[in-house]
């Protein structure tokens, strides 16, 4: 069994290597499917092979064990980002993120969005998925580093030259929208404002919407929705 789970690991490492060769995103998505099939048969698999050890094995092979099938996602919601003429730089802090083997940490890009992956700090899975990029990017030209205590992706701009005044377009809609909206001489301001936080909660990300239903609760004084 061990020998079994070797080689799927194995496969993982080389589908990893594939997806950031890869120029169509529906073959990265496939690529990414069958990735994680594989690491849900290694973690099956490790799991058999914790069961049916013998009890008089050496501790510290069970605790490695135990290590790698208890680690849970962290959502990743501090990051800085910058810019120049060509690029959009984000950059994420981990602590001692330099020390994990290479197949540990992979992102995925596509023309207006990207995934950091970061596997086995300290039993945590840490994700970063940024969505609705205010302009549109070059895959196959973005790339990241991992240096210490973080990691640095690079967003390649289609468009050089084009300063983003906010990463994705919600932000830039919820920037929008604290300023006093502009409403025709006949429409009702309250009936205005609805209608931009209406447009904001369907074009937002599940943060975005969860900020909106909280405000939306507390002045309302009632859950509903839009």
């Amino acid at each position: 069994m061990a020998d079994k789970i070797a080689e799927l690991k194995l496969d993982v490492a080389e589908l990893n290597k594939l997806s950031k060769l890869c120029e169509r995103t529906r073959v990265r998505d496939v690529i990414s499917l069958e990735t994680r099939r594989l690491e849900t048969e290694i973690s099956r698999l490790t799991e058999l092979q914790q069961a049916n050890q013998p009890a008089n094995a050496p501790v510290e092979n069970k605790s490695s064990l135990v290590s790698k099938n208890t680690c849970y996602d962290v959502k990743i919601t501090n990051y800085a980002w910058d810019q120049s003429d060509k690029l959009v730089k984000i950059f994420v802090t981990l602590e001692k993120v330099q020390n994990l083997p290479e197949d540990s940490i992979n992102s995925t890009f596509t023309d207006r969005s990207f995934e950091l992956v970061v596997k086995g700090i300290e039993n945590k899975n840490y994700v970063l998925t940024i969505k609705n990029l205010l302009e549109e990017i070059n895959p196959n030209e973005s790339k990241w580093k991992v240096k210490t205590n973080s990691v640095v992706l690079w967003l390649a701009k289609k468009e050089a030259g084009k300063t983003w005044s906010h990463l994705t377009s919600v932000e830039k809609k919820a920037n929008e929208a604290k300023a006093p909206p502009k409403f025709k001489d006949n429409e009702d301001v309250s009936t205005g404002i609805m209608d931009v936080m209406r447009e904001m909660y369907q074009n937002g990300d599940d943060e975005m919407k969860r900020t909106i239903m909280k405000s939306w609760a507390e002045s309302s004084g009632r859950g509903g929705g839009f």
